[in-house]
């Protein structure tokens, strides 16, 4: 009986020994997708000033401008662009102007005049009358001004009466129209005008 007691232990030993050693299940843990990396769009360049400055001057609404065509009388005379950006002359009616150099427009009207109208027609153009500038903000008569060539920040305020005794004297802001948007900048005053700016000085703060 004992005899018997003893096997029945030791399988029961043996069986607990078994569950004991056998291997627990791997629990697989799917690796980690890599992070996606989205590059960041490219930073927009603000618009540069000097890049109209370097180059040369552009047409717009307000200029005067004298048109020569050689041997033509009745075509040379004088033309204003007009609020739409162009001149109008005989012959060849409505010419986009602006945008353009005095060169391109003589090119321009050059073109057309070749269309049935002169054989071989040699044009000038120059600026007779600029557009004139805009002055705002802290200035004795801020409005509006003709634009004198090679003009700077300093002369257009002193063109408009001096700075208040309220104003920001070291720098302006100044938008200018370059490729048919308006960029705006701080600028000293020696800064160069062109036709067409608008200057805007602020009121300091103490």
């Amino acid at each position: 009986m004992r005899h018997c007691r003893f096997i029945t232990l030791s399988l029961v030993a043996l069986v607990i020994v078994g569950c004991a050693r056998k291997p627990s299940a791997r629990v697989v843990v799917p690796a980690a997708a890599p992070p996606v990396v989205v590059a960041a769009p490219p930073a927009v360049e603000p618009v540069a000033y000097a890049s109209a400055l370097d180059g040369p001057y552009h047409l717009d609404s307000g200029d005067r401008l004298r048109v020569v065509v050689f041997g033509q009388e009745g075509l040379t005379n004088a033309y204003t662009v007009d609020a739409g950006g162009s001149i109008t002359m005989p012959l060849i009616g409505t010419v986009r102007a602006r945008g353009m150099s005095t060169g391109e427009l003589s090119q321009a009207i050059a073109a057309r005049l070749r269309q049935g109208y002169v054989r071989e027609p040699h044009v000038a153009v120059e600026v007779e009358t600029y557009r004139p500038f805009f002055i705002l903000g802290e200035v004795a008569n801020p409005g509006q001004y003709p634009y004198v060539a090679h003009m700077t920040v300093e002369t257009a305020v002193a063109i408009a009466g001096g700075f208040t005794p309220r104003a920001r004297k070291k720098s302006v802001q100044l938008s200018r129209p370059i490729d048919g948007q308006i960029a705006q900048a701080s600028v000293p005053l020696a800064y160069p005008l062109q036709p067409g700016d608008t200057i805007n000085v602020a009121e300091r703060f103490f």
